[in-house]
Order: structure tokens, then sequence, then C-alpha cells
């Protein structure tokens, strides 16, 4: 469900600290660091070799022969690839039938509760994700609550699967399972509740 007022929101800073007071201004053409991790990162090795290269490069008869430094960068290329193709989906499938949803890759991610966002920082620290602060956020603008179980898996389904997954998803937080808030607009830090950077 989309919602346009000012609302209280809960953040998880992970890259550079935020302030007090510190205002940000989401719209449609700012990119958020999902869309930079996933469509701007190159994933290569030492010589420069991106994963296409290394498999037409190390592919014969007797199969694929991999050293450790190309396996690596093998698998995070199909890691972010996988994610990559899920958003693009779920872009896709927002464009399509609830253009007035926040986009993910141009948004704020958040939680309606302070619990909410200590259930996303163990999953962020399962990822050896380091997590500075949670900040409290006044939103003025447009949000959208989904259930993050219900995006897309990362997984071999048919695309098909996971366009019906997409739609799951954008029918909003029915699950409650992993509730996550996509802000947008102008947002300001009006409370930094917790700083594990110290």
């Amino acid at each position: 469900m989309m919602v346009e007022n000012e609302i209280y929101a809960y953040h998880l800073v992970t890259k550079k600290k935020f302030s007090l007071g510190q205002t940000i201004n989401f719209d449609e053409n700012q990119k958020n660091t999902l869309y930079s991790f996933f469509f701007e990162r190159d994933q290569v090795n030492s010589k420069g070799e991106d994963f296409i290269d290394i498999l037409y490069s190390h592919y014969s008869d007797e199969g694929l022969n991999l050293n450790k430094e190309n396996a690596e960068v093998a698998i995070k290329y199909v890691s972010q690839t996988i994610r990559a193709i899920r958003e693009v989906i779920v872009e896709m499938v927002r464009l399509q039938e609830y253009p007035e949803y926040p986009s993910r890759l141009s948004c704020l991610y958040a939680t309606k509760s302070y619990e909410e966002a200590l259930k996303w920082k163990k999953v962020f620290e399962s990822y050896n994700r380091k997590v500075l602060q949670i900040v409290k956020l006044r939103v003025n603008g447009r949000s959208f609550e989904g259930d993050g179980t219900l995006l897309p898996k990362e997984d071999g389904v048919p695309f098909s699967k996971k366009i019906e997954q997409a739609r799951e998803y954008w029918r909003g937080n029915v699950k409650n399972e992993l509730p996550e808030l996509l802000v947008c607009g102008k947002i300001e830090v009006v409370e930094i509740i917790d700083d594990f950077s110290c």
C-alpha cells in the first residue's frame, strides 16, 4: 500500500554516518546505493577479464577450469547478476502496474518501527554487512510498505514465475515477515537512535 504524507521511519545506515538534521531529497531521477551495487559494479580479475572473458578463455572439451581468483569473479558476477535481474523484473512490474509507488532503485530503505529495523540489522550482519547507525527519519513524500520475503527469489526459475513473485511483492506487506518501507521525497534525520561505529 502506497502512502503520501508525513510519516516517521527508521533507517539502517551502512556506508557513511548520518548527522542529526541532515536532509535527503529523493526524487525519481536520483539513484540509490542498491542501483549502483547491482548495475554499476565491475567484476573483473587482475587481468581485467570479466566473467564472459574468463568463461570463453577457460572452457574446453574437458570442462571449465578456473583458478581461485577467476572462480571468485564468476561467483560474484553470477550473484550480482541474479540480483540485478530480480530488481529489473520488480521495477518492470512496478512501472507497468504500480507506477505511483516509489522505485526500489530510487528510494531510501526504512522500516516503520525500531523493532523492524533490528530485524534487518540481523539480516545485514548475517551477510557481514556492517551497520553504522539506526536513525529516525521524518519523511514528507511517498512510501510503500512491502515484505522482503516476497521478492523474487535468487534462483533459476523461469522469468514468468519471477514476474508473479514481483506482483505479489507489490501487492503490499501481507505476511509481515520482513517488512521494508520504501520512502522518497524530503527526508530529514530527526534522531540518531544507535551508533555502532564507536
